[in-house]
């Protein structure tokens, strides 16, 4: 067991640490945030300083991981701490159910009740919902996010930093680009490429993003 620096004092960083302590992979863990010393605690756990105080004693961890809900901001964040020296660690609710043939790279989260099937490629600071599912031959980009209760049928693709909301649901084989978001409910069952927001059923253009 060893030490886990988490950045990021939220209701989102609760549920990290949670899904963390949980793993019995971690001893000992404490949250940095930059609200320090504004904030000095995130729920059950002390809030010891800011990034840069975390990146002064980053050989104190074993493992850092970014916990913050904003995609953009999570995965600069986290490639600002690794180029600074930092590990990242990835975490994994042990009541998560996770394919053996499944990939998933540092800094990703997998929440309590998470299924990931064969052959899925999970990119860097992924959010992976509680009881969210992803099926079969899946990939999900870098700093996406995968709201609970989603589900991606096989053979989808979601680009970087797309964000799939709570209960929203895609069809197989379907290609979502970057910078997508995907509103609550929503049933997406055609490719979706201009970076905005969509919601219904079936998901259709309510808000085109103006710039990535």
């Amino acid at each position: 067991m060893s030490k886990l620096a988490i950045v990021g004092a939220s209701g989102h960083g609760r549920v990290v640490g949670d899904a963390a302590l949980e793993s019995g992979l971690w001893s000992d863990i404490v949250f940095f945030d930059d609200q320090y010393p504004k904030t000095i605690r995130n729920g059950h756990w002390e809030v010891i300083g800011t990034t840069e105080d975390l990146i002064k004693r980053k050989e104190e961890f074993s493992g850092v991981i970014v916990a913050i809900g904003d995609n953009v901001i999570r995965l600069q964040k986290q490639q600002f701490l690794e180029q600074s020296g930092c590990v990242i660690a990835t975490i994994i609710h042990p009541s998560a159910t996770i394919s053996r043939f499944a990939s998933i790279q540092k800094g990703s989260v997998v929440f309590a009740g998470a299924i990931i099937n064969p052959f899925v490629q999970i990119g860097q600071s992924v959010i992976v919902n509680t009881a969210a599912t992803i099926d079969h031959d899946c990939f999900i980009g870098d700093g996406a996010h995968v709201a609970p209760g989603a589900h991606i049928a096989g053979g989808v693709k979601v680009g970087t930093l797309s964000w799939i909301g709570i209960g929203a649901t895609i069809k197989q084989y379907l290609e979502i680009g970057n910078h997508i978001i995907i509103g609550a409910g929503a049933a997406v069952v055609s490719h979706l490429h201009t970076p905005g927001t969509y919601t219904g059923i079936p998901a259709t253009l309510l808000e085109r993003k103006s710039s990535c």
